[in-house]
């Protein structure tokens, strides 16, 4: 049963006090909708209407049904017309990283709206944005690239408690730790040194912990090669797992946590960046490709997006050049 259009026929028999009028304003034939209004007598086991009488009147029944039958029937139409509302602003869904900052997503809205569009932000892990650009579930998105032919270039480091938290950062010739002044980190540097002694061991390196935005295969066979070249013990790099769980573990000096910078001062962590600069995060801003062909993202889009992952926002035509799909040469690469 369609219980609108059934109780639609209800109502207006009510305000019309007549099948047929009732029928004309629905514009349904007589009969339709005096099959309507019985369904729904059946439906809730009880007339009504009293059709004993030559005119229409309405049963107790129907007269205390009568109020929440328009509250549903208000309600579908309110629904209606916020749906209609939705499809009329044209929401454009922007992918962006998880670890983006919320007073920077939030100045991306602002911007949309006073530019006319409205935008709907959504965190998603690297291959989800790029399938929702092809699908065109998503308007624009950051598409992680190698960092040396990125429109945008973020510099990635190490996050670790902070000097005054018990298990803080320490010098790095006490045990492989980072030093607490801020300062370049060669992965080198974090060896384990061997103990003392006639059968001397290596300690345990600290672990450093990855998030899903640098689980792209070529981020982490980089990081793979980099870290066996520094000689750090196999398994020092593993996944975080929950970004809570990974921030408790750092700040509680129990690992490092691979990072940008604004996401380790947003959660009160020391930050070294990373001597490799390979090993940094490259972006460039796309636009879902449309029948006409790729679109450009906005030059001022562009740069909101670069000031939420912590990046510097690359020329609006280097920008343009990277959403349209040319050669990574002509790309601009931010400075880190």
């Amino acid at each position: 049963m369609d219980l609108l259009a059934h109780l639609e026929a209800y109502v207006a028999a009510v305000d019309e006090a007549s099948f047929s009028r009732a029928s004309e304003r629905l514009g349904i034939a007589q009969p339709l909708l005096s099959r309507r209004i019985k369904t729904l007598e059946a439906h809730f086991d009880g007339q009504l209407f009293d059709r004993s009488r030559r005119q229409v009147a309405t049963t107790e029944l129907g007269v205390l049904l009568l109020p929440y039958a328009r509250d549903v029937l208000d309600r579908a139409q309110r629904l209606r017309h916020v749906a209609r509302s939705a499809r009329q602003s044209a929401v454009r869904a922007v992918g962006v990283p998880a670890d983006c900052g919320a007073a920077a997503l939030a100045r991306v809205l602002r911007a949309g709206a006073e530019h006319g569009t409205t935008f709907g932000v959504r965190e998603l892990p690297p291959e989800e944005r790029a399938a929702g650009l092809a699908d065109a579930s998503l308007a624009y998105a950051l598409v992680r690239v190698p960092p040396e032919n990125a429109a945008l270039r973020v510099p990635l480091g190490l996050a670790t408690a902070p000097p005054d938290a018990p298990g803080g950062a320490r010098p790095v010739s006490s045990g492989g730790r980072l030093r607490t002044r801020r300062r370049t980190v060669h992965l080198e540097d974090l060896r384990p040194r061997r103990g003392k002694g006639p059968r001397p061991e290596r300690a345990a390196a600290v672990p450093i912990l990855t998030m899903v935005e640098d689980h792209a295969p070529y981020a982490q066979d980089r990081l793979r090669r980099a870290v066996a070249r520094a000689g750090l013990p196999e398994g020092t790099v593993r996944p975080a797992g929950p970004v809570a769980t990974a921030l408790v573990e750092t700040l509680a000096g129990q690992a490092t946590l691979l990072c940008a910078e604004p996401f380790a001062e947003r959660h009160g962590a020391s930050w070294a960046p990373l001597s490799d600069a390979a090993l940094h995060r490259g972006y460039d801003p796309r636009a879902a490709d449309r029948e006409r062909g790729p679109a450009q993202v906005p030059h001022w889009l562009v740069a909101l997006l670069a000031a939420a992952v912590g990046a510097a926002a690359a020329e609006p035509a280097a920008a343009a050049a990277g959403a349209a799909g040319e050669d990574g040469a002509s790309r601009l690469a931010a400075h880190g």
